[in-house]
This record gives C-alpha cells, structure tokens and sequence, in this order.
C-alpha cells in the first residue's frame, strides 16, 4: 500500500473515530497581550458542540490558565517568577472554566474540569480512578477539561508539555483520535530556498526526525513542535491516529475529523511496533524512568526478537539509585531505550548481581528471591521494529 493511500485510510478513521481527546496550545487560545481571547473559546465551543450533535465524545485540553490569570492579580505581562505563575495559574483556571462553562452552558452541555499531575497518573490506583473519572463524565455526555495541576506542578509551566499531557489523556480513555492544534498547519519541510511546505502524512517518526526539530536552525519547524511529534508517536504506538493542526483556522476540528486533508497526519503503529494491552500502557508511556540498565547483545536478542524476560547475566551496568519495584529504562550498547519495566532488585542489589547466573544470583542474595530483573509481564517493549 502506498503512502498516499495509508494516509487516505486514516483519515476515513477520523471519520468514524467517536471519542477523541483535542488540545490546544496557548498560542492558539491567547490575544496578543496573552489573555484568552473570547472569539477563540467561543469556536472551540461551537466545534465541540457540533461533534457532539455527531454522536461523538470529545475531551478537551486546554492551556491559557496563566494568561486568564493576568488581569485579576493586575500583572502587565506574564511573569517568569514561579510563585507568581503558578498563582496566577490558580486565578486564572477558574476564570477559563468560567469562559468555557457559560458557552457550553448556552448549548445545552455541562462541563468538567480535571486537573491531573504526573503523579496522578503514574500511581496505579489514581491512574485507574482518573481514567474512571473521564469515562464516567463522557457517559454522561459531560465535556471534561483537562489541564496540568499547575498550582502543585512545575514541569508545565516551565516546559509547557500540556502535548505529553493530551497524548497520556488519550491513551488513558482509549480515544481514537488525537488532535493537536497550534499555530502551525503542521509540520514543514524544506521545498526550495527559503521556502517550506507541509508534511501531509508521516507513517512514522524517527529519531532523525526528532533530531532536526529540536536542532538550531531547524530545516522542519521551529518552537514547540517536537514536543508535538514525541506525543503523536506516544499515541501512535498505542494505535492511535493524530494530526497536528493549525488551531486556528475556522472549524479545523471539523474539518480534521471529517477527513479533510489538513495539517500533519500521523499512522498509528502497525501490529509489530504497537504497545499492546493497559499495563503495557501504564508501563510505558505513565511513568518517568528512575535508573537504567545496560545490556549485552544476547540479552536484547531475548527481549526485542524474543519476547523474554530480562536476566541478570545479559546485564552490563546499572544507572542511578533505585528501590525494588521502580521503573527504570533498559538501554543496549549502543544507548538506544529498547524498553521500561518494573525491575525486581534495587539498584544495590542489581550492581551485586550484574553478569551472573541464577545460580550465583542464589548464593549472593540467599534463594529467596527472583531470578529475573525485569519479568517480561512488567516490561514495555519501546524499540520500534524496522
């Protein structure tokens, strides 16, 4: 099958995808001065509502809870003081919901609002009750509006990853798609002296690719756009389609999910690559590694081509410190992550035992413990096969 003709077949599943998770960026939602600008929540509202006349079951992700913040603390400009983000950030979300909840409200849908951290969504048990949260609200045709915690959290408001955070919602709810909105119709690429033009489809996204984005003098995209491409390939591992799109432009959430060719298309994994199963999920893509591991060849043979579980003998090193039962990364000679699991030793422990048989493992720890790192029911494969 072609590319042309793949990027066809995603788009008729946008089509039909029922329940979808839409972010959007400051950028798109914020005037020049950096307040929410009204005319832009109130065509979120009027796209949203028309999916859900549709049938369909849409979460929205929304940033601008700094910039609602700004009039009532009588800030001129956004400050870069993190006390005075994250206040303004407390203001400011109320005054958002506020902005959404009386537009949603004239249409006939309620709202609710779902601050998450990464903790929420790392620990098992909040995991499972936020994702039963979300689930519960588009049963009942609620809207939920999530955003970053930003009162308790630091990493978004200093490095803006409300994409890692929309990417985690919609393999969270199981969505079937995800759309991105910022100010950029997608990903360009170079088409001339001086000149781009956008990437309509991209089966897959590469290391490389990755790499021109975030260099200087990128010849892709500038700004915020690899963040956008890393939590497109998270939701395309978990066989989820997603398209980067310019927020924008009149009814772009309309024109994305009925199969207009716009933005940036991104294929969901075919079936070798996928990440398949909830724990596989959980372990993948919801947690931050605490160490990491080095491994033989003959160890990555075991876990990429065979589908076994890690043992102490194929490992070379070991990273960081690290109690039992944290997840850590599993990286091979040459340092590329092949995959995160729940490692049964703490990282003391695993120094003690690295290159040993399960025979020696026995006589250096006592017989009653595991003789597997990493069991293969608690590992997430993230190498992506050719």
């Amino acid at each position: 099958m072609t590319a042309k003709m793949t990027a066809f077949l995603y788009r008729d599943r946008l089509e039909t995808a029922r329940r979808v998770v839409v972010k959007f960026g400051t950028r798109v939602l914020v005037d020049p001065r950096g307040r929410p600008n009204p005319a832009r929540i109130q065509a979120i509202v009027d796209q949203v509502s028309a999916l859900h006349a549709e049938g369909r079951e849409v979460v929205i992700v929304s940033s601008g809870a700094v910039g609602a913040g700004l009039d009532p603390l009588k800030f001129k400009t956004r400050p870069t003081d993190l006390a005075e983000l994250q206040m303004a950030a407390a203001v400011g979300q109320t005054r958002l919901m506020s902005m959404y909840g009386e537009r949603f409200a004239k249409k006939g849908i309620a709202v609710g609002q779902v601050l998450l951290n990464h903790d929420d969504l790392k620990q098992r048990t909040r995991h499972l009750n936020a994702r039963n949260t979300l689930l519960g609200l588009l049963k009942h045709g609620v809207v939920p509006i999530v955003n970053e915690n930003d009162v308790v959290s630091v990493d978004e408001i200093r490095l803006g990853d409300n994409d890692f955070l929309a990417a985690l919602v919609t393999v969270l709810v199981d969505a079937e798609a995800l759309v991105l909105c910022t100010s950029v119709n997608g990903l360009r690429a170079p088409s001339g002296v001086g000149r781009s033009k956008r990437v309509p489809f991209l089966s897959k996204i590469t290391q490389a690719e990755l790499d021109l984005v975030f260099g200087k003098g990128s010849a892709l995209s500038t700004g915020g756009m690899g963040t956008k491409l890393e939590a497109a390939r998270m939701a395309c591992r978990a066989g989820i389609p997603a398209v980067i799109a310019d927020g924008r432009k009149a009814d772009i959430l309309l024109r994305v999910l009925h199969g207009e060719d716009t933005g940036t298309l991104l294929g969901p994994a075919g079936d070798t690559k996928r990440i398949r199963g909830k724990r596989k999920h959980w372990i993948a893509f919801f947690h931050r590694p605490s160490g990491e591991v080095l491994i033989d060849d003959g160890a990555r043979r075991a876990l990429v081509e065979k589908g076994r579980s890690l043992l102490a003998a194929g490992l070379c090193g070991v990273r960081g410190n690290f109690p039992a039962g944290a997840l850590i990364h599993v990286l091979d000679r040459q340092g590329e992550v092949l995959a995160a699991g729940l490692c049964e030793f703490d990282a003391n422990d695993l120094r003690k035992i690295q290159g040993k048989s399960s025979r020696e493992i026995t006589e250096i720890l006592g017989p009653a413990v595991s003789t597997e790192v990493i069991h293969r029911d608690n590992m997430a494969i993230l190498h992506e096969p050719e």
